[in-house]
């Protein structure tokens, strides 16, 4: 299996979304490059992440959109779920977009595809099924794996996690999810809204802990309404359960132990970083005390030649960070140049309903007063939001000095795409003013943004100097036109 072209000038380590990325980018600079995928190329996010639970979550809001249709004076009847057709829909997603990432496509880009298991032999060199490959610059991308907490009994009872729910041929009737962050918020919801009893455990005091308080209130009350219990400041305790079979999951709260039956277990605590086996200590390659690969601004790791970029690295554990950080890693090796990457505007959306976006500074840090501060346009003035009755959402921006945008949290109906002009504002160091003075299309929830921007300026010419100095034009235009 001796390759052609060693040494070569980047090999990758890992076919998922930053290797892939990393390993076309190169190629593209005119680099020789090989990629090693011990499985199959596409990574979690096509396989067992973004594209199945996306495809998921479309056929649970078709559900529920013919549920609640009454709403809107159209009476929908007898709504039934063929589980088995929503697994079906969900691969043939996966296979829709398969041909993008396959070893066909990567070797029409000019990388070289080797199946088997790389292990660094040294800095510059890997062994795969017994052979020798050299590099000049080598790139982990091994991404992670969903984390198993270490509760008693859990382990053994071999819950259902984001990589394995996808095998599920039947829907469970009962279904416990533990943890109450995106993707267990995302999966919960949607199997409650395809049938499911569905119980969901967090540990810490609310749903959704990293983002803004009031966009998990209203999470947490569409859980709700959707037949989800919702469980936060509640701990796993124990499991009692064997695998593939019913059984329960012990919990504890203030008000003492509780029993939650179970037909199916699914675990959503977080993800643990891809790097046993991979025989970093030969190759110089420090790990921090989590796992993750240890790196610099520029993405290099401990050892001069070899890079990392993904879930395996301690940065945010997203696949649009995992892209783009593998294009730069792949810049830096194989040019010499030095791009840093930049944290300021990285948005992140989990896909309930509503969707919760947000990007740069928090949006319930401050209190309205001084720099910086939040101004906030609830959807019920959203014309869009009112013609579709979905107006349990809200635009908020954290605003710092002159109305620079810092940061932002919008909930509603395709939050993320409406996120997107606040990204932009956050990265290139735009203001309230340039937002307002924009021109959006009418009517779309991207209103919520533009109207929390209007809200802003309008705000400033509130201000008593303000105020003043636009009456005296005034008065002055006024007697220069009496002339």
């Amino acid at each position: 299996m001796t390759a052609p072209h060693q040494p070569w000038d980047l090999l990758v380590v890992g076919g998922g979304t930053a290797g892939i990325v990393a390993a076309k980018t190169a190629a593209r600079l005119g680099a020789r490059v090989a990629l090693v995928e011990r499985d199959r190329t596409g990574g979690d996010c096509l396989w067992t992440g973004c594209v199945p639970s996306k495809a998921l979550l479309a056929a649970a809001g078709r559900a529920a959109e013919a549920r609640r249709a009454a709403t809107l004076g159209v009476h929908v009847s007898g709504v039934e779920t063929d589980f088995p057709g929503v697994m079906r829909h969900v691969r043939s997603t996966i296979a829709a977009i398969e041909p993008q990432d396959t070893p066909e496509a990567l070797t029409a880009a000019g990388v070289h595809v080797i199946h088997g298991d790389a292990v660094f032999t040294g800095p510059t060199s890997v062994e795969v099924a017994g052979d020798r490959i050299d590099f000049h610059h080598a790139l982990i991308a091994t991404g992670g794996q969903p984390l198993v907490p270490p509760v008693p009994g859990l382990a053994e009872a071999d819950p259902l996690t984001s990589d394995s729910v996808w095998n599920l041929e039947s829907l469970p009737h009962r279904l416990v999810v533990m943890g109450g962050g995106s993707i267990g918020c995302e999966l919960g919801q949607a199997f409650a809204r395809l049938g499911s009893r569905v119980t969901l455990v967090e540990a810490l005091p609310r749903l959704l802990p990293r983002e803004d308080p009031d966009a998990a209130a209203l999470v947490h009350g569409t859980l709700e309404h959707d037949g989800v219990e919702a469980l936060a400041g509640t701990r796993a305790v124990a499991v009692r359960g064997r695998p593939g079979e019913a059984g329960e999951l012990v919990v504890d709260d203030d008000s003492g132990e509780r029993v939650l039956p179970y037909d199916a277990l699914l675990v959503a605590v977080g993800r643990r970083p891809g790097t046993g086996g991979l025989g970093l200590d030969a190759a110089g390659v420090d790990l921090e005390p989590r796992g993750f690969v240890t790196v610099d601004p520029q993405l290099r790791t401990s050892s001069a030649r070899i890079w990392a970029a993904g879930d395996v690295t301690p940065h945010p554990q997203f696949t649009h960070v995992a892209g783009v950080h593998g294009s730069l890693a792949a810049s830096n090796a194989v040019l010499g140049v030095r791009r840093r990457v930049d944290f300021s505007a990285v948005p992140r959306v989990t896909f309930t309903d509503p969707e919760v976006a947000a990007v740069g500074a928090p949006t319930w840090a401050h209190d309205g007063g001084a720099e910086p501060r939040t101004v906030t346009r609830q959807h019920v003035d959203v014309d869009r939001a009112q013609a579709e009755s979905r107006t349990g959402g809200f635009s908020r921006l954290t605003l710092g000095v002159r109305g620079r945008v810092l940061g932002g949290t919008v909930v509603g109906p395709r939050a993320g795409e409406s996120l997107a002009e606040v990204t932009l504002a956050v990265r290139k160091g735009l203001t309230a003013t340039d937002l307002a003075g924009t021109t959006h299309p009418y009517p779309t929830y991207g209103d919520g943004v533009w109207n929390a921007a209007i809200s802003e300026v309008q705000s400033r010419l509130a201000a008593p100097t303000t105020r003043w100095l636009l009456t005296r034009l005034v008065a002055l235009r006024r007697a220069w036109s009496s002339r």
